[in-house]
């Protein structure tokens, strides 16, 4: 096994993952001025040459030994069925060592430059966030033996030879078991001389209901972005999968949620696979929208989606290697029906996040105010409430836009923040950390995806920490004006910023719309650093023995692990044996989501849209390899 990367435990008040790995910020190689005379395409074309004659002769140590000391491979899946990366050219030779004990062996047959786009193309570029250690970047094909894909490489110069500092490579095909895309769609046509034959519409129907013999392969429990971008995937891939949701209709998960709720993150990043938003649609969409983008997402790419769907039993049978899954699907008509399905695989796609993370708080049955709920029971404020007393439990991206709609509905509100939050302008967000990435006139979205998710954790995290400078420095104003209202600000683990908090916690951060302003204000009032000791009938008495009224409560408290609502919802013999979700595992990899759970045929997905998109591909790979008796669950 390769080395690890890190061993450092998180800070308490980022980590609310157990067991996750506090992952180290990289060490670039020393600066080196590549010569004027530089030519980044041979010098490509000469490493990828030299590779690949290791490659023909398994030399495994010449291979290693392209790498500077302190180099990384990152692989999804190219070389293995695991999520890997491995750090230095001792770590690198035992993970290309051990990756050729797999069934097919060596899996990488060869690379080659990919200059289809000015973007793929070799170039001389800055690796580091100073800008000071200049190298040379590409993209790459890859030939595997069970498939192809793409990759990412980074070389620096040392003593005159040019070295890979970074090399990422994915799995993005199959061979044999290609996407239905293009020159491989379907005819779509049925011509005459078959009585009886059904039209379109009445095979999808036929399709969606599984009204005839077939049986899903797959069933993926919930319709959001995550169940509909994995449905997406499989259906490429020729695997079939039923999504089911308790929901009236697809997108309630985003509809339902409270009244003034707006995605913060920019169009450019929020794209869905195959289908994008269309050029007209605002750079920041509202929920509702979203929700109705959802629905014609699911007809258009013809998703087999059951709502008003209840999920009442599931058993795995280790004989059959399958689920025994029990459905009570409810129909528009009031009528219901139980279904029985076997299939081969369950996705838990109800989110990143498990069920809501709602305190105990003592007295809690005691208040008499209007309303006391979770963030997520949150409809809106009232609009004849004027002079009523708000309380919002908790300070980041929910927190804030529920403060900012009571206060516009005319209520006194006070934010409780119990420890630190990240928080980054809107305007920075686009304007910096997204900038020459995910912005109107950036790479397509796929290149976007692999500069980014090509990078090792530890790379990413240094990048980060430069653009998290440049943010601060952009928003220097409003960050003083907060911390002189009592609000406490972070910078993110090792001051990484926005995305390695959200990767490493999954939450503990605002992007702001509107309410720092208010806060540095003084019209959403902030009370800091104290717990709640117990709910009174008109409020909240603190650990410091302070109190404040309230008329309403709203506990904005974010969600516990994933592995929670496995517990709710397979019950223990499931969540005892998936291992914890989310946060950065020893190589700086995510743990257990979008790969192997530890339970057969059980996986999870979830996350933001970007990286549901970028990460449904792998996870519907993996299960078509199993699907195609690729390798088994168990193998590498």
């Amino acid at each position: 096994m390769a080395a690890t990367i890190a061993e450092q435990p998180i800070p308490s008040h980022m980590r609310p993952v157990p067991g996750s790995f506090n992952i180290p910020v990289a060490k670039f190689p020393p600066v080196v001025k590549p010569a004027s005379t530089t030519n980044p395409g041979e010098a490509a074309s000469k490493l990828v040459d030299t590779f690949n004659h290791a490659l023909e002769k398994k030399d495994f140590t010449t291979i290693s030994n392209l790498f500077v000391e302190g180099g990384y491979w990152r692989d999804h899946l190219a070389l293995t069925w695991v999520f890997r990366t491995a750090s230095t050219p001792p770590a690198i030779l035992d993970f290309l060592q051990g990756s050729s004990q797999s069934r097919d062996g060596f899996r990488l047959r060869k690379i080659a430059l990919d200059t289809s786009t000015a973007v793929r193309a070799p170039k001389i570029t800055p690796l580091d966030p100073a800008g000071e250690v200049l190298g040379i970047q590409f993209f790459i094909t890859v030939e595997t033996v069970i498939g192809s894909g793409t990759g990412l490489v980074s070389l620096v110069e040392q003593e005159g030879t040019w070295k890979i500092f970074t090399l990422y490579t994915r799995l993005e095909e199959l061979r044999g078991h290609e996407e239905a895309l293009n020159g491989r769609r379907v005819p779509g046509v049925q011509h005459g001389g078959r009585p009886g034959r059904k039209n379109w519409a009445e095979r999808r129907q036929a399709e969606s209901d599984f009204s005839s013999s077939d049986e899903p392969a797959v069933v993926i429990i919930g319709g959001g972005q995550a169940g509909l971008t994995a449905a997406a995937r499989l259906k490429m891939l020729g695997v079939e999968t039923l999504v089911v949701d308790q929901n009236e209709r697809v997108g309630d998960n985003w509809r339902k949620r409270y009244h003034q709720l707006v995605l913060h993150d920019p169009i450019w990043y929020d794209h869905m696979p195959y289908l994008e938003f269309p050029a007209h649609w605002p750079i920041f969409t509202p929920k509702d929208k979203l929700a109705e983008f959802f629905e014609a997402y699911t007809k258009l790419l013809e998703l087999n989606v059951w709502t008003r769907t209840e999920l009442v039993h599931t058993h795995w049978d280790e004989a059959a290697q399958s689920w025994k899954v029990i459905l009570n699907r409810k129909r528009a008509d009031g009528t219901s029906e139980i279904r029985t399905f076997r299939p081969r695989h369950i996705i838990q796609a109800t989110g990143h996040s498990g069920k809501k993370n709602q305190p105990v708080l003592k007295n809690i049955e005691n208040f008499t105010g209007d309303r006391i709920c979770h963030s997520s029971e949150f409809p809106g404020a009232r609009k004849d409430a004027q002079g009523k007393k708000a309380v919002i439990v908790g300070s980041c991206n929910s927190a804030s836009d529920i403060a900012q709609d009571y206060l516009e509905k005319g209520y006194d509100v006070t934010m409780v923040q119990r420890s630190s939050t990240h928080v980054v302008s809107s305007k920075a967000i686009t304007d910096i950390a997204f900038k020459g990435l995910y912005e109107e006139n950036g790479p397509p979205v796929g290149d976007a995806d692999i500069l980014l998710h090509g990078l090792p954790t530890p790379v990413l995290k240094a990048r980060q920490v430069g653009l998290t400078k440049k943010t601060r420095e952009h928003d220097q104003v409003i960050l003083d004006g907060l911390k002189r209202a009592g609000f406490n600000v972070d910078m993110g683990p090792d001051d990484g910023g926005l995305l390695i908090k959200y990767f490493q916690r999954g939450g503990g951060y605002y992007i702001d719309v509107g309410a720092c302003q208010l806060i540095v204000d003084g019209k959403i009032k902030i009370k800091q650093g104290q717990e709640i000791e117990e709910v009174l009938p008109r409020g909240l008495r603190f650990a410091d023995g302070t109190e404040i009224e309230a008329d309403e409560i709203i506990l904005a408290t974010g969600y516990q692990n994933m592995r929670t609502q496995t517990r709710l919802m397979f019950g223990d013999a499931v969540a005892d044996k998936v291992s914890d979700v989310w946060g950065f595992n020893e190589e700086g990899e995510m743990r257990t989501i979008w790969q192997k759970s530890g339970h057969p045929g059980f996986w999870f997905h979830g996350g933001n849209l970007a990286m549901c998109r970028y990460f449904s591909k792998p996870l519907a790979l993996q299960i078509k390899g199993l699907e195609e008796g690729l390798y088994q669950y168990g193998e590498i």
